[in-house]
């Protein structure tokens, strides 16, 4: 999240798109509820009207898979609005806070002129070459502004020639959005653009899981970097983490690309740390951009230093060699999908599965649960015998033919063990241990602590490349101690041996240690800031708690601060301020970088959004795998052709091996399926599936579907249907209801049908897995699969 929980209540209209909120985040929905009674709008957009649509002032339907024409529309009335009535936006923001000015090679070529591409594509390859993708520069380096906004290629007129084809007429018959509703929309989240007013975005799995998701994601922010509505209070686009700790996870580096605090995983083309730093080091020549990664080195030597301690000198690059090296694109190469296509071929001798159920939760599940049975070992950290653990003897299935080694290890609930959990926000809080873990049962802290104090026993007597075990630091206790470990998460002054206190004075010559640069600060020598619970409120009572648990970065609340002001430090919004610049220093919230305002000291000032090295937001996303501009693409699977383009797919999506031959076609599986959670199941449902007060809610597997379709295939409200796929079919039972509704697309009739998918074959009550049926493919730039759009057929079981 751009900003919190808390702050959703300071929002004056909420779009909750790709998320079920009211049903998959109860909690968060409650700061939604808030925000209502003081007058906020909730819109709610999705295939099927749900426990969010049932609360929401504006309900609008949309097929999946069209949240880019759907957004693309909004953000071409934003730009036609902008030329008749200026006054209703904030055109300061957009001028001097976006690259809306910035001047881009006068040789890129948009999907309007290559027909849904563009410039730079290689169909052999599925890959750009970005080089017309970038700024023009001046004699020293910094690029080019017009800040009348009208040269033709400055961001500002190739976005308005983007989206002139996104009119209302062509994106309703894409998104099959009546088109009086989907105006009502475009009126109401718009009117947020107006200085003084907030709106924001609240988007999870319904927004992520397609071919398209990153863009999808692109396409928000361009809509939020138009309104204004980036780092101000009740505004930013705000991700529903569907998990206590996802967001914890992500920082600390569970993703193929990264190692944590975000930096990028060593190549093998990083030969030397130097080699590592030039590869990843953003350089920039403006004075005014605070270009904030160029402190790479300092984090990545900090974190170094905490790995290897001692072992760590300037002298073998501070341990730099040791660290294992991906070949090729991390993500491409190392994602769920590829890995699993990898193990199916053989390359792939053993998996380690922590609180993780692929067997159930991923594409295409019988290819995962086929491919597992090529490891030689298997090791699975849970709570109950998941489906994954079970593979081996699964329905249809002879163990005898199998002959992977199973290990099961035995984990602690969340309840059982302490230590921090970050929220979707940032919020960095401890938690305490409640209750001791049944028999055996570990934490997964205690059980990677003694895996660690094993594997360094053996290296030293065997294994190769020895050193990078051998010397490591792991002095986490024994038992294992989670305090301990945010100590060195928060890092070190060596110099001095005390607690580090903040990432600002961390240094890339060895005398610092980090664990993550972006924790750094919530452990200092006057304690675990983590654990603070005090309700003191803010300076201007907008719902920061400054004082509650921790946030990253540096405890501030809503990153982007410095854009909620006018060039003078004034804030946009004088009744809800996130800072404010009084008697020449900021008060308020934590300020993205301390330098003045813009107009109040033009040389000493910094632009405000620092993580980008050229200081403004990026409504043209040259780091984009698929494109500057989000561009309206078909699922891989889909019943219609795509109206913007003939580019029917997206061209440089994530496509397995096994996917080449097993793609859907409308005249053999006519419907569109997308798969959803239900409040009463957890994920693959082991913590609920296993539990009797619980199972016993929602027993069975089950599939929603439109009385329309109910009629036309002869299936009654609680009978039997048979689902298929081109990878699979499954039998549930059908609820036939007006959550559903046949949409008009392009004159056509397309019907949705709705799957939940917590089911499997392990625990009290068993069912088929949704994912039966879902595709091995996935998003261009973060390979999420493509679980919420793709085609099935239905017949009465």
């Amino acid at each position: 999240m751009t900003n919190h929980w808390n702050d959703i209540a300071n929002s004056d209209c909420i779009m909750a798109i790709g998320s079920n909120c009211a049903e998959n985040h109860p909690a968060a929905f409650a700061h939604i509820g808030i925000a209502q009674q003081r007058g906020a709008k909730l819109i709610s957009i999705d295939p099927r009207f749900t426990r969010t649509s049932a609360r929401a002032d504006i309900y609008a339907p949309l097929r999946s898979g069209t949240d880019i024409a759907f957004v693309g529309g909004m953000i071409k009335y934003v730009l036609d609005d902008i030329e008749n009535n200026p006054t209703n936006y904030n055109l300061i923001y957009i001028t001097e806070y976006t690259n809306a000015a910035c001047l881009i090679n006068p040789n890129f070529k948009g999907a309007p002129e290559l027909n849904g591409g563009f410039s730079g594509l290689n169909e052999s390859t599925r890959s750009y070459d970005k080089s017309t993708w970038q700024y023009q520069i001046d004699e020293s380096g910094i690029p080019k502004r017009d800040k009348t906004l009208r040269d033709q290629n400055c961001v500002f007129q190739l976005l308005k020639k983007q989206y002139a084809r996104y009119n209302v007429d062509k994106v309703c018959q894409i998104t099959g959005t009546p088109k009086d509703l989907y105006l009502e929309i475009c009126k109401e989240y718009t009117a947020t653009g107006k200085p003084g007013k907030a709106g924001t975005i609240m988007y999870a799995m319904g927004t992520t899981q397609h071919t398209c998701g990153s863009q999808n994601i692109r396409s928000y922010a361009i809509l939020q970097l138009l309104l204004a509505n980036i780092g101000v209070t009740g505004g930013g686009i705000n991700a529903l983490r569907g998990e206590h700790n996802v967001q914890g996870s992500t920082d600390m580096a569970l993703l193929a690309h990264i190692i944590p605090g975000y930096l990028g995983v060593p190549s093998s083309k990083d030969i030397t740390l130097k080699d590592y730093l030039t590869r990843l080091t953003p350089k920039n020549s403006d004075p005014l951009s605070a270009n904030w990664w160029q402190n790479y080195p300092k984090y990545i030597v900090s974190l170094l230093k905490a790995w290897y301690g001692d072992a760590a000198t300037k002298d073998n690059d501070f341990g730099f060699g040791y660290l294992p090296k991906v070949t090729g694109n991390a993500n491409s190469t190392y994602s769920h999908i590829m890995l699993f296509e990898s193990m199916k071929k053989g390359n792939v001798k053993g998996l380690m599965c922590w609180g993780q159920n692929p067997a159930v939760g991923g594409p295409h599940s019988n290819f995962e649960r086929e491919a597992m049975d090529k490891l030689e070992w298997l090791v699975c950290v849970d709570l109950w015998e998941t489906e994954t653990a079970a593979f081996w003897k699964r329905p249809g299935t002879d163990p005898a033919n199998i002959k992977t080694e199973v290990f099961l290890l035995p984990a602690a609930c969340h309840y059982e063990k302490e230590g921090t959990v970050s929220n979707s926000g940032r919020w960095v809080q401890w938690r305490y241990k409640a209750a001791n873990p049944p028999g055996d049962a570990m934490g997964d802290l205690e059980i990677l602590n003694e895996l660690g104090l094993k594997l360094k026993d053996l290296y030293k007597t065997d294994g190769k490349y020895a050193d990078a075990i051998l010397r490591l630091t792991w002095d986490n206790g024994h038992p294992a101690s989670a305090d301990k470990v945010l100590r060195e998460i928060n890092g070190y002054d060596l110099t001095t041996g005390k607690l580090v206190t903040n990432f600002v004075s961390l240094k890339d010559d060895g005398s610092t240690t980090s664990g993550n640069w972006l924790y750094c600060g919530c452990y200092n020598e006057d304690g675990n800031y983590t654990k603070r619970r005090d309700k003191t409120p803010d300076t201007f009572n907008v719902g920061l708690f400054p004082k509650w648990s921790w946030c990253w970065p540096l405890n501030r609340r809503i990153i982007y601060n410095r854009a909620s002001v006018d060039l003078n430090g004034e804030p946009w919004d004088k009744e809800h301020p996130v800072i404010w610049w009084q008697d020449g220093k900021w008060v308020g919230d934590v300020p993205d970088g301390g330098w003045p305002p813009m107009a109040v000291d033009p040389q000493g000032t910094r632009y405000p959004f620092i993580m980008r090295n050229e200081g403004f937001a990026r409504i043209f996303g040259m780091g984009m795998a698929d494109g500057p501009f989000p561009e309206h693409y078909e699922p891989w699977e889909s019943p219609v052709k795509n109206l913007m383009s003939d580019t029917q797919n997206d061209p440089v999506f994530l496509m397995g091996d096994s996917a080449k031959d097993q793609q859907g076609t409308s005249d053999k599986y006519p419907y569109i399926a997308t798969t959803y959670r239900v409040v009463e199941h957890w994920q693959t449902g082991p913590m609920t599936r296993n539990l009797s007060w619980l199972a016993e809610l929602q027993p069975d597997m089950f599939i929603e579907i439109s009385e329309e379709l109910a009629a036309e295939k002869g299936i009654s409200n609680g009978g039997e249907a048979i689902v298929e796929s081109a990878r699979g079919e499954f039998k549930a039972i059908a609820i036939v209801t007006k959550r559903f509704k046949p949409l008009q697309i392009n004159g056509k009739v397309v019907h949705e049908i709705g799957m939940p998918w917590h089911w499997g074959y392990s625990g009290l009550v068993t069912g088929p897995s949704a994912n039966l049926l879902t595709p091995h493919v996935g998003d261009a730039n973060t390979m999420i699969p493509e679980y919420k759009a793709f085609l099935c057929n239905m017949r009465k079981a």
